[in-house]
């Protein structure tokens, strides 16, 4: 084999010297591979026809490099069985001889006769006489019409049998009998069920139909040899599993065979496995991933393979596919169909699970394939918004119309949805004036707009059809939503080139669609969709310019001095529709203008990315910088000619100075619109004419305030900006940090911006304050820092510039350690003024001097300041200004989001502006308000699909929860929805949405402290004493709960609210902690919850000086929970109550509480 393999390859080098190749190399070289494979096969000897039939029938042709590797091993095979027989360790061993066939030359012609040596089967120029017999031949001499056979009588022949002699071969072999009788009784003694691994055989071969999944009969089969002598043929080829991950593709069906047996050969060429033997045991692995396929046992000297009962088997062919699919865990036809071959006829699988667990969209095609024939036969139509920053004119939706045949796009600014009706009736006017036809179709989504009242009779009026997509089924509505996708990244695109600000996003809208409009199209195969509806007009009026560069627009304004400027530097922001000229805006003159007149600089932005730094702040991090001051003034403006527009002094996005005195002052305010519309307006639920008119002001300034949302919008006004570059400044000159390269092993802290505005007494901005403060919350304990309480506990860097850190030599905010750093330093200063901290509540100093008491309250560095002593409170500020930058903002009236204001009445805490903030940011203040929460809601977990932005619910879920602070009516229904701060559902965000609505009727609605006949005595020494005229007690305390009201865990809600002085002080709604085997122990632990709060109180008014000798009230409604509280006697409804919970009782023996019996309905 070798000596022709050898002359083949030399032939193959003499051709390609005959033949070279042509330029297409890798096809020649293919093709010259696959001829000399071909000629290869063919010139093989008879015996091997087989192998060749294999080969050339296969799906797909190997290289011959292949080829020939496969011949060289069955080759060697041959050799080493005719050489070194061997029957005691090789059970079987399979020989390729066919029955029948074509010649190797003869093509149908009968057996070629070499016209040498005059013998079958060859021709002259193969004739092995005269190019000599190959090695793997040596022992092997033929006659022309007769087989002899070498001295060793055990070795197995390779001969060429006509079809006379193979018939006769046959019967001859069926009339033997075998003569090794220990082999014979081995093999009988071996179940057919069971497979052997042998390495011996070069097939894999079963007697057992059963174990095969299919079983096929081609033209040529295989003969078999046995060691014992004897040959067979084999019945067929097909397929078996004898485990799930090891499938065999070729078995030799053989019947005579009482056993199975696999081929490690085969195993190991052709399914890349390993096998490992041990003493009784081995494992067969995938070489390639290393995991083990099966294993087996020993068993007299052979290795069974272990394998499943056939009774367990999930594919046995007496089973169903149906319940074969469910044994496999229901997976696809497809994989089902590889899994078990033989129901690869099945079409499809009616599984009902896998209908309600797997059902999917149908798939949409890619392009429709209808398409009107003529303009405005159909129109899609979409609504885009709402935008998070309305535009320079108030703008915060838009909604395109395409026409389906031309694929030209009207686009229409809105501000609100309910203005659809009103845009739709105009743009119906215009395509029936304009173009004479009428609209016939008009599809669009499921948003309900489409289907008011007012929508839908127009459409029957006029003889429309209404086409509109399923719900949650955007692909029905295909063109409008990638018409709207291909405007929105046009659009943004445009933007990050210009660096215009954000405000500005409805003017780059108009210019996107603009310019898509006179684009080709591919779905119009490259037509453009303006001057399929307008032929006859030009596709562009105007030069095009590149948008938001440097353009000036001539001004023709009368009377002007002939010295002055005869131009306004202006942005470009578009095209005119109606008009053949420029929009372009003035920010110096708050205008749009109109014109022709236009002299452009497209080389140059208006708005340029960055802009040079000072010293201070490059060393520090580096401030994008948008451009010049872009703020509108609210000064009066000349009148102009018709082509400006004016801008209207009621933009809800536009901020306008709080005084116009100064320059500098920063853009701030910004005025609502509101809709005639809509039947819930927010203005209906608040009144102020019963404030007094300082108050009113104060208010109104309050309510005007912005602050940004992000640093994008912070950045685009010069007073946010200026803001931002001061604290980086105040940063740098107290050495805050130092740049470096980060060291191999630290972590790195990100940073923000928050951003706030400080008032004046009168509610007139004071300044703006940004500060820089480092994301905390990623902070790693043990390895950012140790402990809380030091102020730099380890060092932290914080991200600057590219490749370099901010190593930082002092605390920053929001950092872990930053709280501890900065309470340490500013209790150092006010304990060196003579004040006190208070041991029950540390963010409290207190002072007491002969004159009466001063009282601090520190929230982080926000102060408030009170008492008697009018001297003493003016000395320490004048104490805290000589050692921290502070500033008096005066009589307090807006604290951390809580206005205070006072009347005759007392004083009142709100959160007003807060409330409206929140509505605002959810999009609810329009929305219907509702009269109280409803009680009876029960929220479970696992109701209804996760949210897909659980980070919204819970940024809601935490502003209520501030909200509580003067809204305790809201208290227990923010509990509620606070319990599903991880998994939230939309059941949950139903329930947290009503909280709004609820709070929107009365956004005002505060605490109010009044006077209710208390005084206050000076006792012995500093204290005083909380008294009443009719001797009741000042301070008081209700407690409640709601007994196993939580239907999953069924615990308990606690209860309570306190007043002193008969005003609310303190309350909590919050769920205990056990589940309360009756109501009376529930209301035990609620009194003992509230025993404990009032016991807090009284340690925080004694160390204050507010002493009372009469015993704090507590009240309840459960009389049998009174009863536990006051007797002793130990008994079986409290013996399994912890002894915490006898803290209530300890209380009423040392007289500092009392307990009153009320009435539920009182």
């Amino acid at each position: 084999m070798s000596t022709y393999l050898g002359k083949i390859q030399n032939v193959k080098v003499e051709l390609a010297e005959i033949l070279p190749l042509t330029t297409d190399l890798a096809d020649q070289e293919a093709q010259r591979d696959k001829l000399f494979m071909i000629l290869t096969l063919y010139g093989l000897r008879a015996d091997l026809d087989s192998v060749r039939h294999q080969i050339l029938a296969s799906l797909s042709i190997p290289s011959m490099e292949e080829v020939f590797a496969r011949l060289l091993r069955i080759s060697s095979l041959v050799v080493t069985h005719v050489e070194n027989p061997s029957p005691d360790s090789s059970v079987l061993i399979s020989h390729s001889s066919t029955r029948g066939g074509l010649g190797r030359g003869g093509r149908g012609r009968g057996r070629p006769q070499c016209t040498h040596c005059n013998r079958m089967g060859h021709i002259r120029e193969k004739c092995y006489q005269l190019i000599g017999y190959p090695d793997t031949t040596a022992n092997i001499v033929q006659s022309a019409n007769s087989l002899e056979v070498s001295p060793s009588k055990d070795k197995p022949l390779n001969v060429s049998l006509s079809a006379t002699e193979y018939d006769k071969f046959v019967q001859y072999q069926a009339t033997q009998q075998s003569s090794h009788g220990k082999s014979v009784a081995c093999l009988s003694q071996t179940s057919s069920d069971t497979w052997i691994l042998d390495s011996g055989t070069s097939d894999h071969i079963s007697g057992n139909p059963k174990l095969f999944s299919s079983i096929s009969n081609p033209s040529s089969l295989s003969i078999v040899t046995i060691t014992n002598g004897s040959t067979t043929i084999a019945k067929g080829i097909g397929q078996a599993t004898p485990l799930s991950s090891l499938p065999l593709e070729t078995v030799l069906y053989v019947t005579e065979c009482l056993f199975s047996l696999i081929s490690i050969s085969q195993l190991t060429r052709y399914l890349n496995c390993s096998v490992t033997f041990i003493d009784n045991s081995f494992t067969i692995q995938d070489r390639r991933t290393g995991r083990t396929i099966g294993t087996g046992r020993e068993s007299h000297g052979l290795y069974h393979l272990t394998t499943l009962p056939t009774s367990s088997v999930a594919c046995s062919t007496n089973v169903s596919p149906i319940l074969i699919h469910s044994r496999l865990g229901h997976p696809s036809l497809s994989k089902l169909q590889k899994m078990v071959p033989r129901l690869s006829h099945l079409s499809s699988l009616n599984c009902e699970s896998c209908q309600l667990g797997k059902h999917t969209h149908i798939s949409f095609p890619k392009h429709s394939r209808f398409r009107t024939e003529s303009p405005f036969h159909l129109v899609h139509t979409d609504v885009w918004g709402p935008s998070r920053v309305s535009s320079f004119l108030g703008f915060q939706y838009f909604v395109t119309f395409i026409d389906d045949y031309s694929r030209c796009t009207w686009l229409f600014l809105i501000k609100n949805r309910s203005e659809l009706f009103s845009i739709f009736q105009q743009f119906c006017a215009e395509i029936k004036t304009q173009f004479g036809v009428s609209i016939r179709i008009l599809s669009s989504d499921n948003a309900c707009e489409y289907f008011s009242t007012s929508f839908q009779h127009f459409m029957t009026s006029q003889g429309m059809l209404h086409q509109s997509s399923c719900s949650h089924t955007p692909q029905q509505n295909g063109v409008a939503e990638l018409k709207n996708k291909h405007l929105i990244e046009t659009a943004r695109t445009l933007l990050l080139h210009s660096h215009v600000p954000l405000r500005f996003w409805g003017d780059v809208v108009l210019t996107a669609c603009y310019l898509i409009n006179r684009m080709p199209s591919s779905t119009l195969h490259n037509k453009i969709p303006y001057s399929i509806i307008f032929p006859n007009h030009p596709l562009y009026s105007l030069p095009l310019r590149i948008f938001g560069c440097i353009c000036f627009v001539h001004d023709l304004t009368p009377g002007q001095d002939k010295l002055s400027s005869k131009s306004f530097k202006c942005i470009f922001l578009g095209y005119s529709r109606l008009q053949k000229r420029y929009i372009c805006y003035c920010p110096d003159k708050n205008r749009y203008f109109i014109s022709a007149d236009v002299t452009f600089f497209e080389e140059s932005l208006f708005f340029p990315s960055t802009i040079p730094e000072s010293p201070s702040i490059s060393e520090a991090l580096p401030i994008l910088y948008l451009g010049p001051n872009d703020y509108v003034s609210s000064a009066p403006l000349p009148d102009l000619l018709a082509d400006t527009v004016d801008v209207p002094d009621d933009l809800p996005s536009v901020p306008t100075p709080s005084r116009a005195s100064d320059p500098a002052s920063p853009p701030i305010l910004r005025r609502g619109t509101r809709s005639t519309s809509n039947p819930y307006p927010i203005y209906t639920f608040l009144s102020y004419h019963r404030l007094s008119s300082p108050y009113y002001a104060f208010v109104s300034s309050l309510s005007s305030i912005y602050v940004p949302k992000s640093t994008s919008d912070a950045l685009a006004y010069l007073g946010w900006r200026q803001a931002m570059i001061d604290e980086m400044n105040a940063l740098h000159t107290n050495g805050t940090w130092e740049l470096v390269s980060l060291p191999s092993g630290k972590s790195i802290v990100g940073c923000k911006w928050v951003y706030t505005v400080k008032v004046h007494p009168d509610g007139s901005v004071d300044r703006l304050k940004a500060r820089l403060i480092a994301k905390g919350y990623t902070q790693v304990y043990g390895v950012d820092y140790s402990e809380t309480f030091s102020p730099v506990a380890k060092i932290t860097y914080v991200r600057g510039e590219s490749g370099m850190v901010c190593r930082l030599k002092k605390s920053l905010y929001g950092l872990k350690q930053s709280p501890i750093a900065w309470f340490c330093r500013f209790s150092e200063v006010v304990l060196s003024f003579g004040l006190r901290r208070c041991t029950v509540d540390h963010s409290v100093f207190y002072k007491h001097t002969p004159n009466g008491r001063i009282l601090l309250i520190v929230y982080v560095d926000d102060i408030v300041i009170t008492g008697d002593d009018n001297h003493g409170i003016q000395q320490l500020k004048s104490f805290l200004q000589s050692k921290f930058q502070t500033k008096d903002l005066g009589q307090l009236k807006y604290f951390l989001g809580i206005e205070v204001a006072r009347s005759q009445l007392g004083i009142c805490f709100s959160q007003r502006k807060y409330c409206l903030d929140v509505l605002s940011d959810i999009g609810m203040l329009n929305s219907k308000p509702v009269d109280s929460m409803d009680p009876n809601t029960k929220l479970v977990p696992d109701e209804g699909e996760l949210l897909t932005n659980p980070e919204q619910y819970r940024r809601l879920v935490g502003k209520l929860n501030y909200l509580t602070v003067t809204r305790p009516d809201s208290a227990f229904a923010t509990s509620m929805v606070s319990q599903f701060l991880s998994q939230s559902q939309t059941s949950h965000w139903n329930a947290v949405i009503r909280i709004p609505s609820y709070l929107k009727t009365a956004p005002g609605k505060g605490l109010l402290y009044k006077n209710h006949g208390h005084t206050l005595v000076r006792g012995h020494g500093r204290g005083h004493t909380l008294g009443h005229k009719h001797n009741s007690t000042p301070v008081q305390g209700y407690s409640d709960a709601d007994w196993a009201d939580s239907q999953f865990d069924r615990r308990s809600t606690t209860g309570y609210c306190i007043f002193l002085g008969g005003n609310l002080v303190s309350w909590k709604s919050k769920k205990q902690t056990v589940v309360a085997r009756s109501s009376v122990e529930s209301e035990y632990r609620a009194m003992t919850y509230t025993t404990i709060e009032l016991v807090w109180l009284k340690n925080l008014l004694d160390e204050l000086g507010f002493q009372h000798s009469q015993p704090m009230e507590l009240v309840c409604d459960n009389q049998a929970a009174l009863h536990i509280a006051s007797n002793p006697v130990f008994h079986e409804r409290t013996k399994h109550i912890e002894v915490d919970c006898h803290f209530v009782r300890e209380k009423l023996m040392d007289n500092t509480i009392k307990t009153t019996y009320t009435k539920s309905e009182d």
